[in-house]
């Protein structure tokens, strides 16, 4: 072989025989059919040899192909996240990222100003999206809405998940499990404390992520741990968003059972109490998530580290918090 390679041979080959069409091999490539056609066959003529056999039903890989395939796969993969680090270091020390919208509200931006005097040449840009990270139930088990997490985990650098912690593929922080608890505002509570009784009497405001997430509302798990019966959970305001729950409780519209980590200032100031020291462990929690490439920047690592440390903090103050509420 005397001629050199194209890469846009080597490319075209790579996908058409990754998905064995040429046609969809041309969509991917924003090219015609006949023109990824041509490219196959200059490739085999230079190569001196067939790559692929062209038969009725389809395309299929000859012994030649079967073997280039890989080592091009590979290659092309390996570039691709190269020309993505070269991206990232150009664009300056800028970190996306994306949390739901009462995680951003309540618990990262009390806390971001932290991250600012430590890195201030890291500049932040945080979103949020009104739709929630789902997941599909799967023959009786749950897994993670991969596609969507892919999808934003190839736009921003992190992505905050409120989820079981199943992410194979992706660089993968926890932050702090997640419980639940009533809370409300200070008057809801009469001065002898509040007995399950009083439950029949408040309106019931609903932090509808278990519904989303498990399809179980967060009253009835709650009462069922405690052993409370006879509580009308049907009824009341519904909330899509811990956040608004929040905010309805501390207004005196009624009381909600949401997690007391997105309450915490609330609960300093006094806006909102715990009537009842009963927490229940769900099964999942807060996690950051980075696609394998991002996960290597410098600016994602620096704030993966931040992160935890001031969940790590949030930890060990919600179990000094419990050790008191347990004393009393």
């Amino acid at each position: 072989m005397s001629r050199p390679v194209p890469l846009t041979a080597l490319k075209t080959f790579e996908v058409a025989a990754r998905l064995l069409s040429f046609k969809r091999a041309a969509q991917e490539l924003n090219v015609t059919p006949t023109a990824v056609s041509h490219q196959i066959q200059n490739l085999e003529e230079t190569l001196g040899t067939k790559l692929f056999r062209r038969l009725p039903g389809g395309l299929e890989l000859t012994s030649a192909g079967e073997v280039a395939l890989p080592g091009l796969k590979d290659g092309f993969g390996k570039l691709k996240e190269a020309v993505e680090l070269i991206g990232s270091a150009g664009a300056g020390d800028v970190l996306t990222v994306l949390a739901p919208p009462s995680f951003a509200m309540r618990w990262l931006m009390p806390r971001l100003h932290r991250f600012a005097i430590r890195h201030p040449d890291i500049d932040v840009r945080v979103s949020t999206r009104m739709r929630q990270f789902g997941y599909r139930t799967l023959g009786g088990t749950r897994a993670t809405d991969s596609g969507t997490l892919q999808s934003w985990c190839e736009e921003l650098d992190v992505v905050v998940t409120f989820g079981a912690g199943n992410y194979a593929g992706f660089a993968v922080t926890s932050l702090f499990p997640v419980t639940i608890t009533p809370l409300c505002a200070p008057q809801q509570v009469p001065a002898s404390g509040m007995s399950p009784a009083e439950l029949a009497r408040i309106p019931l405001l609903h932090d509808d992520r278990g519904l989303m997430y498990d399809h179980h509302s967060y009253w009835d798990v709650w009462l069922r741990e405690q052993q409370i019966a006879g509580i009308d959970t049907a009824a009341g305001m519904h909330f899509s968003h811990s956040i608004l729950a929040l905010e309805a409780a501390a207004e005196g519209l009624g009381i909600t059972v949401t997690t007391p980590a997105l309450a915490r200032e609330a609960l300093s100031s006094g806006k909102l109490v715990k009537p009842f020291s009963l927490e229940v462990p769900l099964h999942y929690g807060y996690d950051l998530i980075s696609n394998e490439v991002a996960a290597r920047r410098e600016a994602v690592e620096a704030f993966r580290v931040w992160a935890f440390e001031e969940a790590r903090a949030e930890r060990e103050l919600h179990a000094l918090t419990r050790l008191s509420e347990q004393s009393i």
